[in-house]
């Protein structure tokens, strides 16, 4: 017996339903490669969902649910992006500062690049896999690139897309495709990959910091920091690199916290990271980069609403 169109259109749904909530953690690791923001990618994906049940009826089926998803994904994102401001953080706007008594301040003006809670990606048998993908300083280097490049290099270096699917997605020919990736690949040749640690002792050298931080000690700081490490914070634009400028800053700032501060540890961008509570409340979360056995980079984002993505309470 065939069916009706109300019941084929019952059964769209359905499976529209299935595969995107089984896609979803995927879907919104794309976006946020594409877009720098998690929170932006959360919205991507919501109005994808929304655009594909109103398309569902008439999918033709020429490409499996999974890759037309990724297409209004992936268009969905090209389409915010054109009304979009390249996304940096503090240390993508200029040198750092040599002075550890400069005056921090928030600058709202600033496009700034968000972090990606790891607590958001997925199965944990697929999170590995994607953890690379979402590095902080990955994310970074893409935002410098133009948004059809990015969609380019994305779909086929991260999600194995053939020339022809991208030129499809994009609607160009494939060798304006291939022109693409060229010139990507060209430009985030200059990225030099984070150094990795197997995680057992990464969670080691991150309990090391929180102990030292908690306790507001500089000197056991030292010892688990690289002599450039460089301090950023969202939304502050002045940003600090070296041991002689960033530990005697964070003497200041512990001087004027007033009060404990809490780091519970977590993970973002498949990056050690920590939520940071003051009074018991959230109030942002710290990212970290690891090179050569220390850190060589923390980057702290102003925004509670990490913590709980994160995983974490909102309060302790």
């Amino acid at each position: 017996m065939s069916m009706t169109n109300e019941e084929r259109v019952v059964s769209s749904e359905e499976l529209l339903r299935d595969e995107f909530g089984s896609l979803r953690p995927a879907l919104v690791a794309h976006c946020y490669r594409m877009t720098g923001s998690y929170q932006d990618a959360e919205d991507v994906v919501q109005e994808t969902y929304l655009k594909a049940a109103r398309g569902v009826d008439a999918f033709e089926g020429r490409s499996s649910l999974k890759t037309w998803l990724y297409r209004i994904a992936t268009n969905t994102c090209l389409t915010e992006l054109n009304h979009r401001s390249r996304r940096v953080l503090p240390s993508g706007l200029g040198a750092p500062s040599d002075d550890p008594g400069a005056r921090v301040f928030a600058d709202d003006s600033v496009a700034w690049l968000g972090p990606l809670p790891d607590a958001v990606l997925g199965d944990p048998g697929e999170v590995v896999v994607r953890r690379e993908s979402v590095r902080l300083a990955l994310v970074a280097a893409l935002q410098h690139l133009p948004p059809r490049q990015r969609a380019a290099f994305l779909l086929r270096e991260v999600l194995s897309w053939s020339a022809a699917e991208i030129a499809d997605v994009l609607g160009i020919s494939v060798p304006a495709v291939k022109s693409l990736l060229q010139r990507a690949r060209v430009r985030l040749d200059e990225l030099d990959p984070d150094a990795r640690l197997p995680e057992p002792a990464e969670h080691a050298l991150l309990d090391r910091y929180i102990a030292a931080f908690e306790a507001e000690d500089t000197a056991a700081l030292r010892a688990v920091i690289q002599d450039d490490f460089s301090l950023e914070a969202v939304p502050h634009p002045v940003w600090f690199r070296g041991v002689g400028v960033c530990l005697p800053f964070m003497e200041r700032a512990f001087a004027a916290r007033g009060g404990p501060v809490r780091l519970l540890p977590t993970r973002a961008n498949g990056q050690p990271a920590a939520g940071s509570y003051q009074h018991g409340r959230a109030e942002g979360l710290w990212v970290f980069t690891i090179t050569g056995g220390r850190f060589s980079r923390a980057v702290k984002f102003h925004d509670p609403r990490l913590v709980t993505a994160a995983g974490l309470p909102a309060r302790l």
